[in-house]
This record gives structure tokens, C-alpha cells and sequence, in this order.
């Protein structure tokens, strides 16, 4: 671990980028060409306290989240990426991971969706970022670790992941998992993580096992959802997927349907904003 040096590449990093990048507003009186200390803190979720810190080259040694989040604040490519980790003398995550770097170009088309509901989701629908209208309709990404990451373990592990669905469309969605899931395996190859998932829903849930024994494949592109939210009722909303070139993530965002209700509730998402209901039936699934 280098933090001198971790500073100094955070800095040189943060010059170059210009604040129209990150949907920032342009300033003619900017006194820095790129982001200021406290952006790139807002950006990552710090404090810029601790931020300067960083840069100069003191305090503890960041996490792996916070390595994390920076380098997707700081838009690195992944030689970059995988630059920060060392410096920090921190793993680099896996690829597909919870902790996977979001693609620098998914990342922007999300934040050119600020009046769209939109997330980054891995393969295995862990969510990896989303924005305020996604929080506001899905719920806050909740705090997991390993396979609890992935929403499809949840779905059928756990039946508060289910309660942002309307229940008619409960047997739809477990379908639609399962296939999607089978498409995941046959493009990984079938690697360890996909197998430990398969192999642990198989054992603790008898729908998803009934389900996998149907051989559906289908990657998962498009479809309809009624979404259950906590304040505004039943939405219905057609749920759309962009996939990253290799297919390990998808850019995923909710528009309204042609006639209903659905555009207004969409447009009160933005006034009501992110409710994190604490209730002991609305506590975990951001649903994707």
C-alpha cells in the first residue's frame, strides 16, 4: 500500500475530467480545469474532509467500496482501475462481482437518464449503481454480501424481494429468472460463481428448482412490470435493458406505457423522492 502515491494518481485523475463528464454544471469561473476535491467527494459519496485526505496522502486505508466508488467517479478504465486497487493495497474484485467496475459508458447513459428510473446491474442482477428516480421507485439497494448480492437468489429466498412486484406477476418474473440465468451460464461457461448460485437455489427452493427443470432459455431484454410502490400504488412500466459488449452488465430504465396512469406516478416519483420505508415487511429489495 502506497497511499502517497494513491493520492497523487487520484489527483491526476481528477484534472481530467470535465465537470460536463459527470453531469456536472459548466462554470467559465472555475479556477481548476478538471473536478474540485469536493465533486469528486460528492460523486463518490465521502466526506471532503476525508477525500483531501486521500490526496494528500494520510489517514487509514481506504475500503474496497471506497476504492470502488472512486473509480467510478473518476470514470478510470479498468487497467486503471485495477491501478487504484494496488495502491491501496487492496484485491481486485472480481469481474462480475457485486463489486465489478460499472462500464465507463453505462455509467454515462445513466446519468443522462436524471427524469428516467435507471441502474447498472450485473449478469446476476446485482445492482451496482442506480440513480435517485430508481431509488425513489425500486427502493434503496440493500447492504449484501455474496450471494445475497444477486437478486435472483433473493427472489426466490426471500419473500420481501418479491413485495415491489404486484403478486399476479410473481410466477412471470420467476420464469423470466430462470431462463435469463440458464442464457448467464451457457455465456459464462458455467464458472464457479454461476454454478454455486444454480447449485444453492436448487437446494433451498423447490420453485426455482422446478422452474430449472423446464430447460428455458432466454436473455432477459424487455418486458412489463407492475411495480408496487409504497405511496403511489400499482405502476405499471415497461422495464428496457441495454447489455455491455462482453454481456456481464445490463443499463436497465422504466418507461410508461401509452395511456393509464402510469406517466403521471412517474413524473410523482420526483416529489414524493426516495423513501427507505423501515418496516419489518419492506426492509430489503431493490427490485430489478
Amino acid at each position: 500500500m502506497d497511499l502517497s502515491e494513491f493520492g497523487e494518481f487520484l489527483r491526476s485523475r481528477r484534472d481530467r475530467i470535465r465537470p460536463g463528464e459527470v453531469g456536472l454544471p459548466q462554470s467559465a469561473r472555475r479556477r481548476v480545469p478538471g473536478l474540485r476535491r469536493d465533486e469528486v467527494a460528492a460523486l463518490a459519496g465521502a466526506s471532503v474532509d476525508y477525500y483531501n485526505q486521500l490526496e494528500q496522502g494520510r489517514g487509514s486505508q481506504p475500503s474496497e467500496q471506497m476504492v470502488a466508488a472512486l473509480a467510478r467517479a473518476l470514470r478510470l478504465t479498468e487497467d486503471e482501475r485495477a491501478h487504484l486497487y494496488f495502491l491501496a493495497g487492496r484485491p481486485l474484485p472480481p469481474r462480475h462481482g457485486p463489486s465489478a467496475h460499472v462500464h465507463p459508458g453505462m455509467l454515462d447513459l445513466l446519468e443522462r437518464l436524471p427524469d428516467t428510473p435507471a441502474a447498472v446491474i450485473t449478469d446476476l442482477h446485482a445492482t451496482l449503481v442506480q440513480n435517485r428516480l430508481a431509488t425513489a421507485l425500486l427502493g434503496p439497494v440493500p447492504e449484501r454480501k455474496g450471494i445475497e448480492t444477486s437478486f435472483v437468489y433473493r427472489w426466490f429466498t426471500d419473500p420481501r424481494a418479491r413485495l415491489r412486484y404486484h403478486p399476479d406477476e410473481h410466477d412471470h418474473q420467476s420464469r423470466v429468472f430462470v431462463a435469463d440465468l440458464r442464457a448467464v451460464s451457457a455465456r459464462r461457461g458455467g464458472d464457479t460463481e454461476v454454478r454455486g448460485l444454480i447449485r444453492r437455489l436448487t437446494s433451498t427452493s423447490s420453485e426455482f428448482a422446478h422452474l430449472w427443470a423446464h430447460q428455458e432459455v432466454a436473455v432477459r431484454r424487455a418486458d412489463r412490470k407492475r411495480l408496487m410502490h409504497p405511496e403511489l400504488g400499482a405502476i405499471e412500466l415497461d422495464c428496457l435493458s441495454l447489455l455491455s459488449e462482453d454481456g456481464s452488465q445490463r443499463l436497465l430504465w422504466f418507461t410508461a406505457p401509452v395511456g393509464g396512469d402510469s406517466a403521471e406516478k412517474l413524473q410523482l416519483l420526483a416529489v414524493v423522492g426516495s423513501q427507505d420505508v423501515q418496516t419489518s415487511t419492506q426492509n430489503s429489495s431493490a427490485a430489478p
